[in-house]
């Protein structure tokens, strides 16, 4: 998949670009498996709060450092998706940890500006291969939720990913109401 570049109300958007491994149907559950090369991320942590106490603030504060609050006061505009981190517990709820994060734009992966939010990290994250199941409509904690489930039994016990935690993937802002895309990301064990 090539990295697309649209304009909208936040300025030029820029789609993560990935590799589409393969598509895969089982039982009537369609997945696909991608490969993201590794890249700098700004990502903020929230602890105590459900996903959706949270999620919608913690998206605000990266878009706001992609929009400008940055040592440079530089407009990069924005990435997508939103990638949400989730850690689950044995019966499939979510805990009370998240990370949020969002891919530095292209051309400024070489050297960042530095977030004025001293929350917000700029981190280097590895490569990965993901097993990806994408849903529309609006999307909150229980939604992710259900579509994680579908995608576990889909895999089976047998699949190799990791299981202590997956990305909860938003694309689009909330006052876009129809034709949303959400997704579930399962990284898959490196070999």
């Amino acid at each position: 998949m090539f990295g697309m570049i649209k304009n909208s109300l936040f300025g030029a958007t820029e789609e993560t670009e990935y590799k589409l491994l393969s598509t895969e149907c089982k039982e009537g559950v369609s997945y696909e498996v991608r490969r993201y090369d590794g890249a700098k991320y700004a990502s903020v942590s929230s602890e105590g709060r459900t996903f959706d106490q949270v999620s919608g603030e913690l998206a605000r504060r990266l878009l706001m450092y992609t929009g400008g609050s940055n040592d440079q006061g530089e407009a990069m505009g924005t990435t997508t998706p939103i990638i949400i981190t989730v850690f689950p517990r044995d019966d499939g709820a979510m805990t009370r940890r998240l990370v949020a994060a969002i891919r530095i734009p292209t051309r400024y992966q070489g050297s960042p500006p530095a977030p004025t939010d001293s929350a917000i990290k700029i981190e280097d994250r590895p490569g990965m291969t993901v097993y990806a199941l994408q849903f529309g409509g609006f999307a909150g904690e229980s939604e992710y939720r259900a579509e994680a489930s579908r995608l576990t039994r889909t895999l089976g016990e047998t699949a190799p990913y990791q299981r202590k935690q997956y990305f909860c993937c938003s694309y689009d802002p909330p006052i876009k109401i129809y034709g949303r895309r959400n997704e579930v990301w399962f990284v898959q064990e490196e070999p």
